[in-house]
């Protein structure tokens, strides 16, 4: 044997070690691929799952929201009235306070006095 044929001898032993690592990393590649492309198609399906349940979710929400709907319309009517109502009232107060003297508020602070005054005698004479 020469030494070409011996170094092409070790060039083929080397060519052959390559080509046996490279098909047995190409075969893990592919089981590996294989199990990936698997849980892709389960994650894939739940996904899809989920999806199904939000919307059936979203619809049922927007169901109870457009039955809710009235009454917080109701609610905002009733603010509003109240708010009305009690603007008036100040108004009312101040038109009051405006127009009366101030014998007629001493007045009926006296008749307030004395009703409050026989109240008072009355409670105390029933619970002796």
């Amino acid at each position: 044997m020469t030494p070409g044929n011996i170094a092409l001898l070790i060039i083929a032993v080397a060519v052959l070690l390559l080509v046996l690592f490279i098909s047995l990393f190409l075969v893990r590649l592919t089981r590996t691929l294989g199990v990936i492309t698997r849980d892709v198609d389960i994650i894939a399906r739940e996904a899809d799952e989920i999806l199904a349940n939000a919307n059936v979710l979203l619809t049922d929400v927007n169901d109870k929201m457009a039955a809710i709907d009235p009454v917080v319309q109701a609610a905002a009517d009733l603010g509003t009235s109240v708010s009305e109502l009690n603007n008036a009232t100040h108004h009312l107060t101040n038109k009051v306070k405006g127009t009366a003297s101030n014998k007629n508020v001493a007045n009926v602070a006296s008749a307030f006095g004395v009703v409050n005054n026989l109240r008072k005698h009355r409670k105390r004479t029933v619970t002796k």
